[in-house]
């Protein structure tokens, strides 16, 4: 699968639709409250155990609201954190950095929340020949930070959109098979219309379904919904050139032993569309007020 870059203009484009949400009408709080001529900083800081990941998409929020402000990071993207940890510090004018706290806030909270579990899934699976990858199941205009953050948590990106592999699915089955298409048919018309260079990849839910795929050309087998037992029979019957996936019902809990059934990928929905997010906070430091 392709991995688009993650260019600062996408990032600005994403960071401003946020900033238009929480900010377009004004913060009527700090404006009323706050001295404009009051300067500070400000630490982000770290209260749960995990892997940080979205710094520099924090640090653009700041910057947008307010392009004076200064945001030094002093972790990286993809590193291991604990409770206690600074991240990074913020300075210049207090007001500003109060408009951008909170969407700053979401983004770093939610990325590093999708690394930290990725993390941990990647942990389990250790010693193993299976790699973690994520779905397409992300937050629509997300996709591309999501996607991110499961790299800074050591996954793999599966397909970024619908051009960038053929992954027939039960329903695509269902469609072709009504009208009289065997699975051999369907696989064989994926091949010839596929964009060149893509693979075929089809999804089945028993060994010997997996096994006629694999007869009929496909490059990629997913063992949808699948026991370890059953993944295991089905990868012993596939030529060692097809690729396998495991997929569907995965969790911490099982993760390592579909991994120990021999499957080369395992794709998990729950690493985007429903991590907890980290917990991390802005912390003002009043010591360091000045007004200029």
């Amino acid at each position: 699968m392709s991995r688009p870059r993650l260019t600062a203009a996408q990032i600005n484009q994403i960071v401003d639709l946020a900033l238009s949400e929480d900010l377009g009408h004004g913060d009527v709080t700090s404006e009323a409250l706050i001295p404009p001529g009051l300067e500070g900083q400000a630490t982000i800081l770290v209260k749960a155990d995990g892997v940080l990941a979205g710094l520099e998409v924090a640090r653009r929020v700041f910057q947008r609201v307010d392009p004076s402000l200064k945001v030094e990071p002093l972790i990286k993207d993809g590193t291991k954190v604990k409770r206690g940890d600074m991240a990074a510090t913020v300075s210049g004018w207090v007001i500003s950095i109060l408009k951008a706290e909170r969407v700053a806030l979401n983004f770093l909270q939610r990325l590093s929340g999708i690394a930290s579990v990725t993390a941990q899934y990647v942990a389990e699976v250790r010693g193993t020949r299976a790699r973690i990858t994520d779905t397409r199941k992300t937050t629509p205009g997300l996709r591309l930070l999501e996607k991110y953050a499961v790299r800074m948590g050591g996954g793999h990106n599966h397909r970024f959109h619908l051009g960038d592999g053929i992954l027939i699915k039960d329903n695509h089955l269902a469609v072709l098979r009504a009208h009289g298409m065997s699975l051999k048919q369907i696989v064989a018309r994926a091949k010839q219309k596929a964009p060149k260079g893509l693979m075929v990849e089809v999804e089945v839910s028993s060994a010997r379904d997996a096994l006629a795929a694999a007869k009929a050309g496909a490059d990629i087998i997913m063992l949808d919904n699948m026991n370890p037992d059953e993944m295991r029979r089905a990868v012993g019957l596939l030529p060692k050139e097809v690729k396998t996936e495991a997929s569907g019902g995965i969790n911490l809990t099982n993760v390592r032993a579909a991994a120990l059934a021999g499957v080369d990928i395992i794709s998990i929905g729950a690493l985007t569309h429903s991590p907890r997010a980290l917990d991390i906070s802005l912390e003002l430091e009043p010591e360091t007020h000045r007004r200029v």
